[in-house]
């Protein structure tokens, strides 16, 4: 009797959880894995669980190590999905506020596949020969999980790997696969930005110096760097996030805070853009008369996601072997941004990180023609985002088969 892995799917997407605090998911790892009777390790990296699956050759000869990487940990967000395993979890963020928790990022989808994948490569180990490394990582919301886990010591403690493989669920057509050498997804940057002002009655403005109104010239200012400063041939996004200023409406705090996502697309751009961002916020400042610079602190760096050309040639050319020509496609460079490629870099491994579809092809297809993809089709981070369960367990479990076996002997 193997996993169910509906029942599975549909228990995680009930129990999300902030990144590092994925403690019940990791229990809910671990005790798949034991089932299985697979060797794992818990608590690398917080929270993070590894795997390891052994079938030496008989030969002791062409055992290469295959790192297969899920991320686990879900969002703040409230879900409206009216799905009957809805999440209606809460959870504390790190400010110690609580805050509703959804998978909305399909990281559940995720699990359950690499869990699956274990199994169907558990089961078939007369067809293959190697080492599997299945990396259970937390906290990829943050992009700090990865860094974490090597930080613990995950690529010395396991096997060092040939190659690293994974992949994320994203609003495609279930049935359809995404990848490209190159390029797959963007670097970026989080930055916390506090604007200093000098605080005072609602009612006497002109004693005070105003964040409220400095955040809000330096929003729109921040806006024209896309627009005006970068050639249109080129990506990058600047998106605030999050600003907080006050507590009353007739007083004028002292600050104003502001959450920056920043994306581009290599360490030029990420050097270009980061320069232009300063410069606005300081001259925003400057020009509301601030009597102090603002602060500016990194929360994250986020290295591009790099697919290495010769491994992505090799999944590319297994998954159109496997699923036919017309369901791999070049989904072109995601903007959006991953953790995973540190434990390629950093051990020197190539990388295939892919996209599997997880929509309802109708409705993809009727949103197509009626041209409302972009309103109809929920996106990732979307309170409305929930992968229909099939086929998008079945084939992301078997995205991973064919692409480890690509390696195994």
């Amino acid at each position: 009797m193997g996993i169910d892995l509906e029942a599975l799917y549909t228990d995680l997407h009930r129990h999300p959880e902030l990144s590092f605090q994925e403690t019940r998911t990791a229990g809910v790892i671990a005790r798949a894995l034991t089932e299985l009777g697979i060797e794992h390790e818990e608590g690398i990296g917080r929270t993070g669980v590894v795997a390891i699956l052994r079938n030496p050759s008989p030969e002791g000869t062409g055992n290469p190590v295959v790192w297969l990487r899920a991320d686990m940990d879900g969002l703040p967000v409230e879900e409206l999905t009216g799905l009957p395993y809805a999440s209606t979890a809460r959870g504390t963020d790190p400010s110690g506020g609580e805050v509703p928790v959804m998978h909305a990022c399909g990281h559940d989808m995720h699990v359950t596949a690499l869990l699956g994948a274990l199994e169907r490569l558990a089961g078939t180990t007369a067809e293959w020969s190697g080492t599997i490394v299945a990396v259970f990582q937390p906290a990829e919301e943050f992009g700090a999980g990865s860094r974490a886990m090597i930080a613990d010591g995950v690529l010395e403690r396991f096997p060092a790997p040939d190659v690293v493989l994974g992949q994320h669920v994203t609003p495609l057509p279930a049935g359809l696969i995404g990848v490209r050498p190159g390029t797959q997804m963007s670097a970026s940057d989080g930055l916390t930005v506090t604007l200093h002002g000098r605080g005072g009655h609602g009612s006497r403005p002109h004693s005070t110096v105003d964040p409220v109104v400095m955040a809000a010239a330096t929003v729109m200012r921040l806006q024209t760097i896309v627009s005006r400063e970068i050639d249109p041939r080129d990506v990058a996004v600047v998106t605030v996030g999050s600003i907080h200023a006050g507590l009353k409406n007739n007083i004028i705090p002292a600050e104003a805070t502001l959450q920056l996502s920043l994306r581009y697309p290599d360490d030029d751009a990420r050097d270009r853009v980061l320069q232009k961002v300063e410069r606005v916020i300081r001259a925003e400042a400057a020009a509301s008369g601030a009597e102090r610079e603002p602060t500016i602190v990194t929360d994250h760096t986020l290295p591009p996601t790099i697919n290495d050309e010769a491994a992505t040639a090799r999944v590319t050319a297994a998954f159109r072997r496997a699923y036919g020509e017309a369901a791999v496609i070049d989904p072109g460079m995601f903007t959006g941004s991953e953790d995973v490629s540190w434990f390629a870099r950093d051990s020197g491994a190539p990388l295939v990180f892919w996209f599997w579809g997880g929509v309802d092809p109708e409705l993809y297809a009727r949103a197509g023609a009626e041209g409302t993809i972009d309103r109809d089709v929920p996106t990732n981070h979307s309170p409305y985002f929930a992968p229909v369960l099939h086929p998008t367990i079945e084939r992301g479990v078997e995205n991973l088969v064919v692409a480890a076996r690509e390696w195994l002997g």
